[in-house]
Parts: structure tokens; C-alpha cells; sequence
């Protein structure tokens, strides 16, 4: 069942991303777009979905997980084909996240999302947003709030070299890439091992 409730979740993102991506004009100079792969994005958030399914204490947390699931993938689509992460999908889920923290006097979500938001921060204004975009800074917030500290800069790694080295694999030692695919998909896979320590 949880893995029918994520496939859905990030089917749900897909539509969302892609309803965006058709209303935004991508920026000059961004990443070549390039093709979504559907049907892995959806087997990927059904597995991964099952395994949350297991390890959530609540359902509201499952609930809480989808939606963050639904963003990721929206994010995936939207940064894939027009370069652009929209904060509609990284603030909100943020904004849900840290009201539900302060709700339960739980300020530890707050310094998990500053530890990771700091380098990326300093990296878009250092290269003026050209190396690093301001929607990925906004995306690693995201991944810490979600994950906290240290997994979400463990994910933040992983996502750094794993662009890195598809990058090199591709042979592009320069030049722009969509960032946030690699980002998502880190903190979609985190997420799970998170709730399995």
C-alpha cells in the first residue's frame, strides 16, 4: 500500500512539474534541458515509499513524507527541463516542516536547515548564481529540515560527486548542469535511511 501511495505521490509531482515547466522561460546561459525518465521516478518513490511506509511512526509523518515526495519530483521535472527550481515546491514543504517544528518545540529542525543552507548560500552568491542556483540553496534547506543533521549534508555530498562524476562521465568539465535532480534524488533516498537509524 505505501508504495502505491508514493508511486502516486510522485506521479502527482511529475504533473505538477510538468504544468509548471510548460509556464516558465528558462533562463539564459541555464542547463540543456533534457528528458525526465517517468517511469523511474515513480518505481524509485514506490520502493523507497514502501520502505517509509514500514518505518513512519504515524501516518501524519507518511503524509508529511508524500508531500515532501511529491515536491522532489515536481523539482526534478521543473530544474530537468527549464533550469528553474520554483519555491512553490521547496519553500512550501520548508514552511510545513518548520511550523509542524515549532508546534512541537522542536528548534533542532532550525539549525538542521541552516548547516546545510550556509556553503550552498555562499557558493550562489559567490558565483553569482550562475554555478550554484538560489532554488538549489533553497532545496538543501528543504533536505535538511527533512533530514537533519549530519544525513542531510551526508545526501548533500553524495549529490555533489555524484553530479561530478556524471558530469565528467558525459564529458563536460564545464559548463551548467540542473543541479537539483541530483539534489532530489539524494534527499529522496536519505529520507528512508533516516527513519531506519
Amino acid at each position: 500500500m505505501g508504495a502505491l501511495f508514493f508511486a502516486v505521490a510522485a506521479y502527482l509531482g511529475i504533473v505538477l512539474g510538468s504544468v509548471f515547466a510548460e509556464r516558465i522561460t528558462a533562463p539564459p546561459g541555464g542547463p540543456e534541458p533534457h528528458k525526465v525518465p517517468v517511469a523511474v521516478l515513480i518505481a524509485v518513490s514506490a520502493v523507497l515509499g514502501a520502505f517509509v511506509a514500514t518505518q513512519a511512526k504515524m501516518p501524519s509523518q507518511i503524509m508529511l513524507i508524500a508531500i515532501v515526495y511529491v515536491a522532489l519530483a515536481a523539482i526534478w521535472v521543473t530544474d530537468a527541463r527549464r533550469g528553474v527550481v520554483p519555491d512553490v515546491f521547496s519553500l512550501g514543504p520548508l514552511v510545513i516542516i518548520l511550523a509542524v517544528s515549532l508546534w512541537k518545540h522542536e528548534m533542532g529542525a532550525f539549525l538542521a536547515v541552516a548547516i546545510p543552507f550556509v556553503p550552498f548560500a555562499a557558493a550562489a552568491l559567490l558565483s553569482k548564481g550562475r554555478g550554484m542556483g538560489w532554488g538549489d540553496v533553497k532545496l538543501v534547506a528543504l533536505g535538511g529540515a527533512v533530514l537533519g543533521f549530519p544525513i542531510s549534508i551526508f545526501a548533500c555530498i553524495g549529490a555533489c560527486l555524484t553530479a561530478a562524476l556524471v558530469s565528467y562521465a558525459r564529458g563536460r568539465k564545464r559548463g551548467i548542469i540542473a543541479f537539483a535532480p541530483y539534489l532530489a534524488t539524494a534527499i529522496a533516498i536519505a529520507i528512508p535511511i533516516g527513519l531506519w537509524h
